[in-house]
């Protein structure tokens, strides 16, 4: 399109003249001199064509470097967010590996993670928000407020079990597992709240469940054939027992499409706790000891 003499008008500037304009630029001719502007967003903005059907002509222009713009923006917002998730892979990837490295310099504790006795009325609260509340501390200076569980930290897991107030202590049920978020610290928490993994976390069904019994695992060693457990909210809890349980899980999910995210978890679990293999044995707790 030939804009070459066309009338424009401008607020501050008066009427002009179009004298040289191409892809990226126009230049007007104006009485106080010669003016030049970005082209073509600068018309109908700060310049008016008196022709009309060279202002409709300019104006779908103006319509397709918008267009053009917003879609280009588009595009570089969605490069930036993939780059941005590859940085934040990498990274996590770099702060596992040095974890693991600070891990073969110091012997880790064995029992790193938590089973929990969950009442039927916090279960549904449990796995919707994803997080186990530690309970309070009973006596002394501190009591009333949260239990803080020094051990528990991004190696750790969180097992979670109920026994109905009608059934037998060895009938006690896994409900489920999670990974501890990687950014937690038993040490450093105040709230007394566990929170999950946003990826390695598991809900068992009721039928799955009630295959799936504590004290298949979990033995006190002073009463290997003991089964008892009367008060507290939490116990301490072994590598080798989390990791028998997410392989049974594994076994007992063979048909499900889950069956993949829990051998990614026990796959995950093993690594953060340098569990190799041909280290893991057959469950022996307080139950198959009968």
């Amino acid at each position: 399109m030939d804009l070459v003499n066309k009338q424009v008008t401008h607020k501050v500037f008066g009427k002009g003249s179009v004298i040289k304009h191409n892809d990226s630029y126009i230049i007007i001719s104006f009485p106080s001199g010669n003016k030049r502007f970005v082209f073509p967003d600068a018309c109908g903005t700060h310049l008016t064509l008196i022709d009309q059907r060279a202002a409709k002509l300019v104006g779908k222009m103006v319509q397709k470097a918008r267009q053009e713009r917003k879609e280009e923006e588009l595009k570089r917002k969605k490069l930036e967010a993939l780059q941005n998730e590859k940085r934040q892979h990498c990274l996590k990837q770099e702060r596992l590996a040095k974890e693991l490295k600070a891990q073969k310099t110091r012997k880790a504790h064995p029992c790193l993670h938590s089973v929990f006795w969950c009442k039927a009325q916090e279960q549904d609260d449990v796995f919707t928000r994803w997080s186990i509340f530690t309970g309070v501390i009973k006596s002394g200076k501190r009591k009333g407020q949260p239990r803080r569980l020094a051990r528990i930290n991004q190696n750790s897991a969180c097992l979670l079990t109920a026994r109905e107030s009608d059934v037998p202590e060895k009938d006690r049920r896994i409900l489920g597992v999670f990974m501890v978020n990687e950014t937690f610290s038993g040490k450093l928490c105040v709230d007394g709240y566990i929170p999950a993994h946003s990826e390695y976390r598991i809900r068992l069904s009721e039928q799955e469940s009630e295959k799936m019994l504590f004290w298949n695992y979990y033995v006190d060693e002073k009463y290997p054939r003991k089964m008892v457990w009367n008060t507290g909210r939490h116990r301490y809890f072994e590598n080798i027992w989390i990791a028998q349980i997410l392989r049974d899980i594994i076994t007992i999910k063979k048909n499900s499409p889950e069956r993949v995210n829990v051998e990614r978890f026990f796959d995950y679990f093993c690594q953060m706790n340098q569990i190799g293999d041909g280290e893991l044995p057959k469950p022996n707790g307080a139950l198959m000891r009968i």
